[in-house]
């Protein structure tokens, strides 16, 4: 196990800043629904990052994870130069998927959208579901 990972096991809850820029935003100056799904995309991969995790190196073993399900709550808009914070955690791992809840805020801490998004380890060389590498899958159980 690498030094990396065993220095993240305490991360349970993840935080990432974003800043909102002028190509997240439509024509009203808000942010365009879709880019929140970006954010939180962003927000896991950083999170993956943190605990040692390095997806080039699953993805050189034709192995990655696929978005399977998103449930969406957009309840209020973030605006151009806004500062979010994306927050994530686990709440469920099994052998080859996880559910990640989310929510982006933001700099007043107010909830702006949420989502549980439910993560798929595939095999890209069969195109179809498989167990999670025991490497990642432990690094997730000790920070879920």
């Amino acid at each position: 196990m690498s030094d990396l990972i065993a220095q993240s096991m305490s991360i349970k809850n993840h935080q990432f800043a974003i800043r909102v820029y002028y190509e997240d935003t439509d024509a009203g100056g808000i942010v365009y629904y879709a880019n929140y799904l970006k954010f939180f995309e962003r927000a896991r991969t950083e999170w993956l990052r943190e605990i040692g995790v390095n997806q080039e190196t699953f993805l050189q073993q034709k192995l990655g994870f696929v978005v399977r399900h998103v449930e969406m709550n957009n309840i209020a808009s973030a605006k151009l130069d806004d500062l979010l914070e994306v927050h994530s955690t686990i709440i469920t791992l099994k052998r080859a998927s996880l559910v990640f809840q989310q929510q982006i805020t933001n700099q007043e801490k107010q909830v702006l959208c949420t989502a549980n998004v439910r993560i798929a380890c595939v095999d890209f060389s069969q195109n179809k579901p498989c167990a999670i590498p025991d490497l990642i899958l432990g690094a997730f159980k000790r920070v879920s």
